[in-house]
């Protein structure tokens, strides 16, 4: 594959730019600084106690301003105070973002119940988009009034944004939001049906780990942003443990690692990275086993650091494979760099070492389709390139590189086709058979080089004096071969008379060495029953009749009971 042209590095920009100026506007509210403070209670007491004001000097200011993130086992109280009016013109609303599998109990002023909130189960909202829970807020919130929130992470540590945004708002960010997931994750399915395809169709196990990478790439984003509750069923399933978004992260991690040292050829080109990958994707199926076993939360960190060496290996083996001169590590390269970006943003927000900006919820998805969507189109060229190289190679089977005629293999196989053809149809089949007179004695005097020159220059000009259809091969050595369809014997025989005088009618000149050249032929005509073998037998008993009456002459063979004899048609004296 050629070095990839400036319009893929302007896609990558154009996805980026995409997801600041789609995504930028539908989240500018909760970017902005908020109207309100956030304090957390790191207990769980029963809510009458909470709502009382009994537990209010045990708030603490949040970690970060506007964002909640859930790291307890349990679940834990938050307090939202506004800071200047809400006014409830434009129905204000409640919005935590990214919320996945944490589920929130919102007691709004004066209210004895809660608002309870989650992707899926019980307080589902079918209302919005599943990229945030939002809870109404139809009177507002007065200066200082305080809305109280009980989160339960389930095990999830995920910075949610908490904003108060208009309702009009609200329902143009999950516009976007619905679009752009759903191109992204329609586009991962197609290139996965893709992928199958590919791998049923030539069995390249390259396209199988694509396949698996994006399906795996499929279930973590369906699972950790909720759109698996458009199926119920699998929803309950697989959307409510935090074990599945792992399986899925895991998988993918797996099926990448194989995609990638079967892609750049690591095992042969470069062993030691393959073994890190290796021992990478060891590590993630330890990593599979245990969380199913014990579920233990800290799967997640070791497997968000397995997935930071993976970044950084794969681009040290990319750049090294480019500069190896393996020119298809260069799309793999372009397709992996947005993605190792994102990744690499995203595991370090979940690994507590910041918050991305707003736009990453959909940054991310958008690389890992863009990033499939290259590497399909880096495996198309390669396909491509292995149809090139084996058409070469068939071409180079099938013809005879010095005299550009059919292989004896080729013009074997394309006799035997025209004998079952004529026998089928009881149409008539002739078949040519000649070599060069002394040919030997021309090798042995001028040298090989000047006999291959020799035979090149003949097969022209009896190559040219065929019609289109007909069919020409070297046999071996001097001796060629014509098939001549839909032909009888005596129009064979005037076709035979016209490739020898094509030679022997003007000497042949090679670098300065001039020769006389003329042909033994023999024809032979298809008779009812005869195979090819028998047909080209008796076609060169024909040749060696020519031969022993003299050289420089056409014989043509008739069956007489069972045996058959050449007859000697023309001798030319010289």
């Amino acid at each position: 594959m050629g070095k990839p042209s400036g319009h893929w590095l302007q896609a990558i920009a154009v996805t980026i730019a995409m997801a600041f100026g789609v995504c930028g506007p539908s989240v500018a509210a909760g970017a902005d600084a908020p109207a309100f403070q956030l304090a957390r209670l790191d207990a769980d007491p029963v809510p009458a106690r909470v709502l009382s004001g009994e537990f209010e000097d045990r708030f603490k200011p949040g970690a970060r301003k506007a964002v909640i993130r859930e790291e307890a086992d349990q679940p834990r109280w938050w307090r939202l105070t506004a800071t200047s009016a809400v006014s409830r013109a434009g129905q204000p609303q409640l919005v935590v973002s990214s919320p996945y599998l944490t589920v929130i109990e919102t007691w709004r002023p004066g209210e004895a119940l809660p608002v309870r909130r989650a992707l899926i189960g019980q307080g589902m909202d079918g209302l919005h988009a599943p990229r945030a829970l939002v809870v109404p807020l139809p009177d507002g919130l007065r200066a200082g009034q305080s809305l109280y929130l009980r989160v339960d992470g389930r095990g999830a540590s995920v910075p949610m944004r908490v904003a108060i945004q208009p309702e009009a708002e609200v329902h143009r960010a999950d516009l976007v939001h619905v679009a752009w997931r759903s191109a992204v994750l329609v586009s991962l399915l197609v290139l996965a049906v893709l992928s199958l395809g590919f791998w049923i169709g030539i069995r390249e196990r390259s396209y199988a780990y694509l396949m698996a990478t994006l399906l795996a790439q499929v279930g973590y984003l369906a699972t950790m942003g909720g759109e698996l509750r458009v199926w119920p069923a699998a929803a309950e399933v697989f959307g409510t443990d935090p074990r599945t978004v792992r399986l899925f992260a895991l998988l993918a991690i797996i099926a990448g690692n194989f995609f990638i040292g079967s892609y750049l050829e690591l095992r042969t080109r470069q062993p030691r990275v393959q073994r890190i990958l290796d021992g990478c994707s060891l590590a993630a199926a330890v990593l599979l086993a245990v969380t199913f076993a014990l579920g233990a939360r800290w799967v997640s960190l070791v497997g968000n650091v397995v997935v930071l060496v993976i970044a950084g290996t794969v681009v040290v083996a990319t750049v090294r494979a480019i500069r190896q001169g393996f020119s298809t590590a260069r799309l793999l390269l372009l397709s992996w760099l947005p993605l190792a970006v994102m990744v690499t943003l995203r595991v370090g927000e979940l690994l507590g070492g910041w918050v991305n900006p707003p736009w990453m919820a959909h940054a991310l998805p958008a690389a890992m389709a863009f990033s499939g969507l290259v590497v399909t189109i880096g495996l198309a060229e390669q396909l491509q390139q292995l149809r090139r190289d084996r058409d070469h190679a068939s071409r180079m089977a099938s013809y005879d590189a010095l005299t550009g005629a059919s292989s004896r293999p080729a013009i074997e196989e394309q006799l035997k086709t025209a004998v079952r053809d004529a026998h089928r149809l009881d149409r008539p089949l002739s078949v040519v058979f000649f070599d060069i007179d002394r040919f030997k004695q021309i090798n042995d005097v001028h040298g090989h080089r000047i006999g291959d020159q020799c035979l090149r220059i003949i097969a022209l000009r009896t190559r040219n004096r065929l019609r289109t259809y007909d069919q020409m091969g070297r046999y071996g050595g001097d001796e060629l071969v014509v098939v001549l369809p839909d032909t009888e014997q005596h129009e064979a025989l005037g076709v035979a008379e016209n490739l020898r005088s094509a030679v022997n009618c003007r000497p042949l000149s090679m670098d300065g060495v001039v020769l006389e050249a003329s042909l033994s032929i023999g024809v032979a005509q298809l008779q009812q029953g005869e195979t090819a073998e028998q047909l080209l037998e008796r076609a060169d008993a024909a040749l060696y009749a020519s031969k022993a009456a003299g050289r420089d002459r056409v014989s043509g063979s008739t069956r007489i009971t069972g045996t058959h004899k050449a007859l000697p048609t023309k001798e030319v004296v010289s």
